[in-house]
């Protein structure tokens, strides 16, 4: 008795099966009667006409997609390696199924080709300084071109910039060179605004002559007071030899 139902069970459960399907809530049916579009449904409880209409599930959360490392020749003929991150999501299922073969894989495809062209347009001080505008340039391409395929860019970062190790010695050497050149600056600074404080000091010790002994002075007794110190001195004046010899 159980053989002889056993058709008519399978039956039963693939009937049910193609009938009703069930979609969460970041998931849309693109449904096709006899292959032609008829509706997006979902999320819930989906009903379907067995034989007649199909539905392709998609998925409308953010994907995060990595653009493997390309060879990229820089404006100024410099060999790169860069890599980066597209971040996109489905915002027409309709467009995503019909208008493109694979949406996931079109995506990944131009992204790769895009970062080639936009990167290849800067010299190499230029990406490296420049990322967030190359980052800008690459998402305003990607988006315009999947556009039309229901698909969203959010995002695209670009990640990794290998240079080749020729280039990384002589930027090292540069920037060692730009560090000497800074302290030396820094230190010229110094020695001038030192210099233009001692000549104001004699300036002033020059105009008054009492202030000049009072240095004398105070310079003895810093001299004095430092250790055993037993020696004597006496504060003579700058021009006392010239005053001897002019006599």
């Amino acid at each position: 008795m159980s053989i002889t139902f056993l058709p008519v069970i399978i039956i039963v459960a693939v009937f049910f099966f193609s009938t009703f399907k069930v979609l969460d809530e970041y998931e849309r049916g693109v449904i096709l009667r006899l292959g032609k579009f008829t509706a997006v449904r979902g999320p819930g409880l989906i009903i379907l006409v067995p034989g007649l209409e199909k539905m392709i599930k998609v998925d409308l959360r953010l994907v995060t997609m990595d653009v493997p490392a390309q060879d990229i020749i820089s404006k100024d003929n410099v060999t790169l390696k860069v890599n980066g991150v597209v971040y996109f999501k489905v915002s027409s299922p309709k467009h995503a199924i019909i208008t493109v073969e694979n949406y996931y894989r079109a995506t990944a495809q131009i992204a790769q080709t895009t970062l080639r062209s936009v990167v290849g347009q800067y010299e190499l001080d230029e990406i490296l300084a420049h990322r967030d505008q190359i980052n800008g340039r690459l998402q305003e391409i990607l988006d315009e071109v999947t556009e039309p395929w229901g698909i969203k860019v959010t995002n695209v970062e670009v990640k990794a910039i290998d240079l080749p190790i020729e280039m990384q010695r002589a930027m090292a050497k540069q920037a060692e060179a730009e560090r000497e050149k800074r302290a030396k600056i820094i230190s010229a600074q110094g020695e001038f605004e030192a210099s233009q404080k001692l000549a104001e000091a004699a300036k002033v010790l020059g105009e008054q002559k009492d202030a000049i002994t009072l240095r004398y002075l105070e310079t003895m007794r810093e001299i004095s007071g430092t250790g055993n110190n037993t020696t004597s001195f006496f504060p003579v004046p700058v021009n006392f030899l010239d005053r001897i010899l002019t006599k």
